[in-house]
């Protein structure tokens, strides 16, 4: 497969290290908005101007495009998908059915696959409360994100006026997860289930009140969270907060029996030393299922539950259930 790269920041250089790593798949390129020759890329990969994309309509079979879910990818992945396979990791889970019929829309009309929101979360965990809400329909679902930083929420917080560099860390709250894990089946809001720690430097002269301001009313990433904000240094930033890590868990309780009288827990978790590395790695597999869906001619948007299994990964079927079932 040949693949090819939109956006270079920390994922896109994640997903440069996973097609390095993976024997069916060759990088292209990689295509930025800002100068080519201002890029240089981990393996050297060439890097061509946006402008040129279209130049390479024949020589791609996969796009992945690394964009930030607030403001880019709302646009840039439906535009694209008229002319590539593509995949994006769009998180902003309150908008991902507006995001999948836009997108789907603009990869039907030429023929072509779209898969959107690949990654952890949506994504990985994604999957593992479809598979626990099949496997034990009388339960409860539960999300806890972190402690890590978040990528999407960062990005956000660095496109506020004012802002020059931003980390925001997702924290679950302690006693929530505990009542959780018990089996005491407690009903949480959003807010007593996780709070968000923001660490910002601001630009010279700019105004904290109003960018602290901006941060916590910012709805579908902070207004429904206590947050603290703290202004520091750029190189208070890069010393204590230049790592990417994350993870979290998704439990189902529920329970089996007659009268219900057995309690079952189901619990997937993940403890990332990189965030943006991880959430590549998925997408680099998940450009492998687009690149079979689109030979299948299975046009249109697509999301990870529309793939199977099997099709993920590299490698003969008799082999693969032999190996892994």
């Amino acid at each position: 497969m040949n693949i090819a790269i939109y956006g270079y920041g920390n994922l896109g250089k994640g997903v440069e290290v996973a097609i390095k790593n993976a024997s069916d798949m060759i990088l292209i390129g990689v295509f930025t908005r800002r100068n080519p020759e201002s890029v240089k890329t981990l393996t050297g990969a060439p890097v061509y101007s946006a402008n040129s994309l279209k130049d390479f309509s024949s020589k791609i079979d996969v796009l992945i495009v690394c964009g930030g879910s607030a403001t880019d990818l709302p646009v840039l992945t439906p535009e694209l998908a008229k002319n590539f396979n593509v995949i994006d990791s769009f998180d902003t889970h309150k908008t991902i059915p507006e995001h999948f019929a836009k997108v789907d829309a603009a990869a039907k009309s030429t023929k072509h696959v779209a898969l959107i929101s690949a990654g952890w979360d949506p994504g990985m965990f994604s999957i593992a409360r479809l598979y626990a809400n099949a496997i034990l329909p009388n339960g409860s679902d539960y999300t806890f994100w972190g402690k890590g930083i978040s990528q999407g929420h960062s990005d956000a917080i660095r496109r506020i006026d004012g802002v020059l560099d931003a980390r925001q860390y997702t924290v679950p709250v302690e006693s929530a997860l505990e009542s959780v894990r018990n089996g005491e089946n407690p009903t949480l809001t959003t807010r007593q289930k996780h709070l968000r720690e923001c660490y910002v430097v601001a630009k010279d002269g700019a105004d904290l009140n109003k960018i602290e301001t901006q941060i916590k009313t910012m709805p579908n990433y902070f207004a429904d969270y206590d947050t603290t904000v703290n202004f520091i240094s750029q190189e208070e930033l890069i010393k204590n907060h230049s790592g990417m890590p994350h993870g979290g868990s998704v439990i189902r309780t529920g329970s089996t029996g007659l009268e219900d009288e057995n309690s079952c827990l189901i619990e997937y978790s993940l403890k990332l030393g990189s965030n943006p590395e991880f959430t590549a790695s998925v997408i680099v597999a998940y450009a492998r299922a687009v690149y079979k869906m689109y030979k299948n001619k299975n046009y249109g948007a697509k999301t990870v539950f529309d793939v199977a299994p099997i099709d993920l990964i590299d490698g003969d079927y008799i082999d693969v259930i032999s190996k892994l079932l």
